[in-house]
């Protein structure tokens, strides 16, 4: 689709830097998103103008680490949590279980236990992330109330050189706060049309120590992660692919895995599997009114815990996508389909495996989306969806729901320094499924009469005069009629019901690039309020959560004569102040402390070694101790909750080997 604007957005509302000339002409790979989002068959469209693309750069910074690593720099990406299995991902202030979350079509999503993350995923598999906040198109799948995140993982292509027909990499890392080794290994293979790929990678390490010296318990390593993918490409452009991947953590964490050791939150094996199974089919060379996809996929998270509780959690999705995109010019395409999701979530005995309690979900979408560019500099982006739900509950009473949903997006070009744009949708979410968990306990479910829905507003503008760039960003997402639960003491289970959420706030941002390095930075600031007033973490647990002012600032310099990249990042977090009604009628005031991390880097990619690259990173320099914004618990007190702290100083090795 030919677009005005040609630098598309490196955080939430920035363009690309022109350092892309000069990547071309080395090795090094920068910290700038235009070459992933180039791979976006919509890129630039009025749907993508809130997107962010995360650079290759920051793919493979974040290869040997996690979540938090790969959204770092995006201030308006939050990620709490300290450890893969706890982590949870907030978009402006609302939590990634209201986004639509697909991993090569597939849908994610499966939710366990609110002290463990629904969707944990490694870095190094990926080649392909992007975050629409907000606004989210109809294509993006059911469950995007919020907006959606879309990865893809490596291809045999990506491992391999034109020409070559067997290639791989090999990774070492280490990091000395907690004496964490890791080693991965991808090898690439392609012969005729068929394509093969094989990527493992092992982490292992101990509990770390945060900026007082402290060991943090539940916090050491033990990951093991693996990827198959086998692919056929006919001369004629018709491809099909099958992926298989795993994740494993099996580890001593605390009871409640995301908050910090505690007399009550005593250490318990955790033992965690994730699996992925995707089958897609495109046509590559595929044009005009005929350009079929389609994706059939399973996804599944369990968590047992045999000591003390003999408990197993096991949620699935299986997931199938049929769409057709009709491209009616260089400027103007129709995406439509149609989408299904299969999702149950069941709790068991771990020793037997007796099931205690189950819900489901069924859900058939119809869906299309338009992207056109009218006139010079305009660019629209229009969707429509009809969804149809059965959920099924423990009792196994089925609840039958439908709805539709829309979407617009607008994008104008007032000069060509300054654009504008606005996007607003309004999206049927229809019942989700709980914490499995709650399923052994009794259930009323008289109270859930409505289904949720979404509603986003997006208002931005940019302004760009040669190497500076400036941007702002207004965004409120409200969460209505979202599933509540709570437990009644005399009825010995519990009452499902409803409240309406919302999270609004601002993005602020601006760059500045030179012919041999940039300077970023980033400012979000969101508030999260339930049934109309300010709230706290817990009242706003799945919903989202308390941030306030969260800010990001990087820098990036070449130093071509010796073929190495140097660097530095700040997070940071303001102090808020929460003031929120406990419920007593008394208004209760927390302040949520601030902090600020500094991390400096540097990459050595010697042109005489092809393929080598030696990267040394020094986190959090100067010792903080905190609990990442994104954490839960920080507006509790130390004596309330010990919040799980972050990493003190550590210093980091990585070395990668291409061949």
């Amino acid at each position: 689709m030919t677009q005005l604007k040609t630098a598309l957005l490196a955080t939430t509302i920035l363009g690309a830097n022109t350092l892309a000339l000069s990547a071309q002409e080395s090795d090094i790979i920068y910290l700038d998103p235009i070459y992933v989002e180039m791979t976006d068959a919509n890129a630039g469209a009025a749907d993508r103008a809130t997107s962010t693309y995360v650079s290759e750069a920051e793919l493979e910074a974040a290869s040997m680490g996690d979540l938090k690593d790969l959204f770092a720099g995006i201030s308006s990406v939050s990620v709490g949590g300290a450890i893969p299995i706890a982590q949870k991902i907030f978009v402006n202030g609302v939590d990634m279980l209201n986004l639509g979350v697909t991993v090569d079509g597939v849908a994610q999503n499966n939710r366990i236990f609110h002290h463990v993350s629904a969707n944990a995923f490694d870095p190094g598999l990926m080649k392909f992330v992007r975050v629409d906040p907000g606004v989210a198109p109809a294509d993006a799948g059911f469950e995007a109330l919020a907006g959606a995140v879309t990865m893809e993982t490596i291809d045999a292509g990506d491992m391999l050189d034109p020409g070559d027909n067997f290639g791989g990499r090999v990774r070492l890392s280490y990091g000395e706060n907690g004496d964490t080794f890791g080693r991965s290994v991808t090898l690439a293979a392609r012969q005729a049309g068929f394509e093969g790929l094989a990527y493992f990678k092992q982490m292992d390490g101990d509990d770390f120590e945060d900026g007082d010296g402290n060991t943090v318990l539940g916090t050491s390593t033990d990951l093991d992660s693996a990827l198959v993918k086998l692919a056929y490409e006919a001369e004629t452009g018709d491809r099909v692919e099958f992926s298989a991947q795993k994740m494993q953590d099996d580890a001593l964490r605390n009871r409640r895995a995301n908050f910090g050791a505690a007399t009550w939150n005593p250490l318990e094996l955790y033992e965690t599997e994730r699996t992925i199974y995707a089958l897609h089919y495109e046509n590559t060379q595929a044009a005009g009114l005929w350009d079929p996809e389609l994706t059939l996929g399973y996804s599944a998270t369990e968590v047992g815990k045999e000591t003390p509780y003999d408990s197993s959690g096991l949620t699935d999705t299986l997931s199938f996508t049929a769409k057709n995109h009709f491209h009616l010019s260089e400027t103007a395409t129709i995406t439509a389909g149609v989408d299904y999701i299969d999702k149950t979530s069941q709790y068991s005995i771990y020793s037997t495996g007796e099931k205690l309690g189950r819900e489901r979900i069924e859900n058939l979408g119809l869906f299309a989306q338009a992207r056109l560019e009218p006139m010079a500099g305009l660019n629209l982006s229009a969707g429509l969806r009809y969804d149809t739900q059965t959920f099924t509950d423990v009792n196994d009473v089925e609840h039958e729901n439908d709805g539709l949903s829309g979407n617009l997006s607008v994008e104008y070009a007032i000069t060509q320094s300054f654009s504008v744009r606005a996007g607003y949708s309004n999206v049927f979410g229809g019942i989700p499924v709980e914490d499995n968990y709650l399923f052994a306990d009794p259930w009323d479910y008289s109270g859930l009469t409505e289904v949720t829905r979404g509603e986003n507003i997006v208002l931005g503008a940019n302004w760009e005069e040669g190497p500076l760039r400036l941007g702002a960003e207004l965004f409120q997402t409200k969460l209505n009629t979202v599933r509540t639960s709570a437990y009644d003491g005399g009825a010995g289970g519990y009452v499902a019901g409803h409240a309406d959420f919302e999270s609004k706030g601002v993005t602020l941002a601006g760059s500045y690039d030179w012919s041999s390095g940039f300077a970023r930075m980033s400012y979000t600031y969101s508030e999260a309020e339930l049934n109309g007033a300010a709230a706290s973490s817990y009242a706003v647990l799945d919903y989202g959560t308390p941030l306030g002012g969260v800010f990001s600032l990087e820098l990036q310099q070449e130093l071509i004569d010796y073929d190495m990249v140097i660097g530095g990042s700040i997070d940071a977090a303001l102090e808020y102040d929460l003031e929120y009604d406990t419920g007593a009628g008394d208004g209760f005031l927390e302040k949520m402390p601030g902090y600020v991390v500094a991390n400096v880097f540097a990459e050595y990619r010697p042109r005489s070694v092809e393929g080598l690259t030696l990267r040394a990173e020094i986190n959090n320099i100067f010792d903080e101790t905190y609990a990442d914004r994104g954490t839960y618990g920080n507006d509790f007190t130390e004596d309330e909750i010990n919040t799980l702290k972050e990493p003190g100083r550590s210093v980091s090795l990585m070395l990668t080997k291409e061949f």
